[in-house]
């Protein structure tokens, strides 16, 4: 069984995990999603998000992007990072994982500029994750 978390936000798949509204947990066996659950994020503190995830039986993580640090932090608590998923629907992000449509890329959250197409206008910032 894997446990697949999605940060969210607006009901999308946030962009920027560390900062999204609430996490959902998908609990999936065989191709079939048996159960989700929300939980509100934690504060936002460099290194928390991976040991947190890990500790609510996270197996991999769906987003947009992150720095490789963020990447390495995640490994370590033996969570799978899945990069490169567009900001839609999470239930709908989870149900094309799952069927093998999400595959990871190498988007990741290092450049000094960059847009994921947010509401506020794809504004230009610096991560430290």
């Amino acid at each position: 069984m894997r446990k697949i978390a999605i940060p969210v936000s607006y009901g999308k798949l946030s962009g920027h995990f560390g900062r999204c509204e609430h996490f959902a947990l998908y609990e999936e066996e065989n191709g079939v999603i048996k159960q989700k659950t929300i939980h509100p994020s934690p504060p936002h503190q460099p290194g928390l998000l991976p040991q947190w995830l890990a500790n609510q039986g996270a197996t991999d993580i769906i987003t947009g992007g992150m720095g490789v640090m963020a990447q390495q932090l995640f490994t370590q608590n033996n969570i799978n990072v899945i990069l490169g998923a567009p900001e839609m629907d999470a239930d709908q992000v989870v149900k094309d994982f799952v069927e093998g449509r999400i595959l990871s890329s190498d988007n990741t959250c290092d450049s000094e500029h960059h847009g994921h197409g947010h509401a506020e206008g794809g504004e230009h910032h610096h991560h430290n994750h």
